[in-house]
């Protein structure tokens, strides 16, 4: 069956490009792997800059319960703290609800959803096949590629990052906890970071990136968790006191923040597909929002004739997700990096604290302006 754009991947960024197309008119298809709804393991923080655009398409996270989060909270490894009110705000909102509620808006607009995997993706004579593990062969002209942090398509498109060492872990559970509803906590320890905040059933969400060979040292995930992120008093206090919601925490290995490219194959990338920013810096969420109403809206100008050739499109989203993304991966790496000297880190947060317009300004460095409702 032949469709105006394919969108392989049903994560955050996936899912709204599905709603802006099918909500534009496009005959669209999202292939997705796993059934909704599901948890992944995400931050779920997501900065207030997408709120006029995730209106525009018809979602209120609100709605749905999310939680309104305007202060912040950073600690060292050694539980040195700083604070500071979010500029412009966040929420907090499970992968859980909002892919689940997501994926119900773009089927309400006409977009069709299966899941299935996508094995092999051939172009030819400027379209493109896709064949999934069902059998099924799909076409069309334009694919957004949105599968994630890695995927066994990186692999087959020899994709440069796909070639270099991934040596992280990310590791994330809800708990039950006195955790305040309006704040986010953001707690180094000793090979990672770990990211606190509230969402919509008031669970409390925690999640962490550590390094993977400090982690395989220790026999299981409560022990690492009690011997070396409970050294940050913050973080023992939850694993201490909190309950666990889930079984068992979930976990990803090799996570990437190595660069990647903006089109790939003629494919264009969203969400970490295109780029992962590291959590330290917080805000990836609102990155594959943006990102997505990027590459919808470079489609719709080329479906309309405005962009008049396939080059033109790629370059055009290529030279936009550039500009909006490059200088926030980069401050996060750097923000990343300085976090992992040991002693840096507590000279920072004295920093920090004598010069309280500092944390703030660095917060914006990794956050976007207020999108445009715009579709």
């Amino acid at each position: 069956m032949s469709y105006d754009v394919i969108i392989i991947g049903g994560g955050l960024a996936g899912l709204t490009s599905a709603v802006h197309l099918s909500k534009k008119g496009l005959f669209v298809l999202l292939i997705e792997k796993n059934d909704y709804p599901r948890h992944k393991v995400c931050g779920e923080y997501i900065s207030n800059e997408v709120l006029p655009y995730l209106s525009a398409l018809g979602f209120n996270p609100f709605d749905y319960g999310a939680k309104n989060i305007a202060n912040f909270t950073l600690s060292t490894p050694k539980s040195s703290t700083v604070q500071a009110v979010l500029p412009g705000g966040g929420f907090g909102i499970s992968r859980y609800c909002i892919d689940w509620e997501l994926s119900k808006k773009a089927k309400e607009n006409g977009a069709h959803i299966v899941h299935e995997t996508v094995i092999d993706i051939q172009f030819k004579n400027d379209q493109f096949k896709l064949i999934t593990n069902q059998g099924n062969e799909f076409i069309s002209e334009l694919v957004i590629g949105s599968f994630g942090k890695r995927s066994n398509l990186d692999v087959k498109m020899n994709r440069d990052f796909i070639k270099k060492s991934s040596p992280f872990l990310g590791v994330k559970a809800h708990y039950v906890g006195d955790f305040p509803d309006n704040a986010v906590g953001l707690h180094n320890f000793e090979g990672g970071y770990c990211g606190i905040s509230k969402v919509e059933n008031n669970h409390v969400n925690v999640c962490y990136i550590a390094n993977f060979k400090a982690f395989r040292k220790y026999k299981n995930i409560a022990e690492f968790q009690k011997k070396v992120l409970s050294q940050n008093t913050h973080l023992k206090q939850v694993f201490e006191t909190y309950d666990l919601a889930f079984d068992k925490p979930m976990t990803i290995g090799q996570v990437s923040f190595s660069s990647k490219q903006a089109v790939e194959n003629h494919i264009l990338m969203c969400g970490d597909s295109a780029g992962m920013i590291h959590p330290l810096a917080g805000n990836g969420m609102s990155m594959a929002i943006r990102a997505a109403q990027m590459a919808s809206q470079e489609i719709l100008k080329f479906k309309s004739g405005q962009i008049k050739s396939r080059t033109d499109l790629e370059n055009q989203y290529t030279k936009i997700w550039n500009k909006e993304f490059s200088s926030r991966l980069k401050s996060g790496h750097i923000i990343a990096r300085l976090f992992t000297l040991g002693f840096i880190s507590e000279w920072i947060v004295l920093l920090l604290r004598t010069f309280p317009f500092l944390l703030p300004y660095i917060i914006k460095k990794t956050h976007g302006k207020p999108m445009k409702a715009i579709l």
